[in-house]
C-alpha cells in the first residue's frame, strides 16, 4: 500500500480541485501543513484549512479486516475565523479521498488518534462517485472521488449531518447506490424533518455532479464546438435549466470549453439537427457594428 509524502498529498489535492472544475490559489510552501488553498470559480471563493494523511489498512485480530484509517499526528484542529477546516484520507489503491466531520473531532484528540472507514465505501466510491461510512455513534465518514471535491468541501456540514439519523442515512446510502433515484421527488419524505435542508443542498449537488459526469463522458471530455479537452471543458444544457422542458438526461446534454459555454448561453452560436455549428448572424453583425462605432484611428 502506497504511503505518500505531504508534498504528493498536496498534488492529490491540487489534481482533485482542477478536476471539481475549479482554480486554485496556494502561496504557502509544500512542506507546510495543514494546507490552505484558496479555490475560486466565477465569482465564488473558498477558503480551506486541510488536514490530510494517507489511508491504511487499520484491521487486525482486534479490529475488522475491512478497516481502513488515518493516523491523525497533531493533538487537535485549530479553527480560523473564514477557513473551513477539512479532515482527510486519502487511498492511492482506489484513488478516492475519505472525509471526516470535524464536528466530533473539535476539541482536544490526543497525539496520533485513528479515524475510521469501511473498505466498502472507499471502493464504492470509485463507481458513484461517493459513499457514506456508517462510524457509528451518529457519525459518518465520507468516500469521495476527486473530481468531487469541490462538492464535498462546498456542502461538508450537510453531508455529515446525515449520520445523525439511522433512517436518513439509509436514504443517503440509497442515492449512493443507485443515483437514478435523485429524481424521486418522493424520497425527500423518508428524511425526517430537521434534515431535509441538507438533504436537499446533497440532492441538487448529486444531481448537479452526475449531470456534468455523464455528460463529460459522453463527449470524452471534449468541446463540442473546438474539440479542445484540458480542464477546461463544462456541461452545458441544451433546454436550458429555468424552462419547464429542461431535464437532468444525458441527451440534453453538451460539453463545451468555458469560451464556447458563455457563447452557447448568449445564442450567439448553436447547432443544428444535422450537428453542424450555426452562429447567428444578428448578433455578429451587431458586434460587427459595435467594433466600427468604437474603434479607434
Amino acid at each position: 500500500m502506497a504511503n505518500l509524502s505531504k508534498s504528493e498529498l498536496l498534488d492529490r489535492i491540487i489534481q482533485a480541485i482542477n478536476a471539481s472544475g475549479w482554480n486554485i490559489f496556494y502561496d504557502q510552501g509544500l512542506s507546510s501543513h495543514p494546507f490552505k488553498p484558496r479555490i475560486y470559480k466565477d465569482n465564488q471563493i473558498r477558503r480551506l484549512k486541510i488536514y490530510i494523511w494517507n489511508i491504511s489498512h487499520g484491521g487486525g485480530h482486534k479490529r475488522p479486516t475491512d478497516e481502513y484509517r488515518i493516523q491523525v499526528k497533531v493533538p487537535r484542529f485549530e479553527p480560523e475565523q473564514g477557513w473551513q477546516i477539512l479532515i482527510l484520507g486519502w487511498w492511492e489503491d482506489g484513488q478516492v479521498f475519505a472525509g471526516f466531520d470535524y464536528r466530533k473531532h473539535s476539541g482536544d484528540i490526543g497525539w496520533s488518534a485513528s479515524f475510521q472507514i469501511k473498505r466498502e465505501a472507499l471502493e464504492k466510491a470509485t463507481i458513484n462517485g461517493f459513499a457514506p461510512s456508517d462510524k457509528g455513534n451518529r457519525e459518518i465518514a465520507i468516500a469521495f472521488r476527486p473530481d468531487f471535491f469541490a462538492e464535498y468541501a462546498g456542502h461538508v456540514s450537510a453531508f455529515h449531518s446525515l449520520g445523525e439519523s439511522r433512517s436518513d442515512l439509509e436514504v443517503l446510502e440509497i442515492i449512493a447506490s443507485d443515483q437514478r433515484q435523485l429524481a424521486n421527488d418522493e424520497i425527500i419524505q423518508q428524511v425526517s424533518h430537521p434534515r431535509q435542508t441538507a438533504f436537499q443542498t446533497i440532492r441538487r449537488t448529486l444531481r448537479d455532479h452526475s449531470f456534468k459526469a455523464r455528460v463529460l463522458t459522453a463527449y470524452s471530455r471534449r468541446c463540442a464546438f473546438c474539440d479542445i479537452q484540458l480542464n477546461l471543458i463544462e456541461a452545458a444544457h441544451i433546454v436550458p435549466v429555468s424552462h419547464e422542458a429542461s431535464t437532468d438526461e444525458t441527451r440534453n446534454g453538451i460539453a463545451l470549453c468555458a469560451l464556447h459555454h458563455k457563447a452557447y448561453d448568449s445564442a450567439l452560436v448553436t447547432f443544428n439537427e444535422s450537428y453542424q455549428t450555426v452562429s447567428s448572424r444578428e448578433k455578429l453583425e451587431r458586434l460587427r457594428n459595435y467594433l466600427k462605432t468604437h474603434e479607434t484611428v
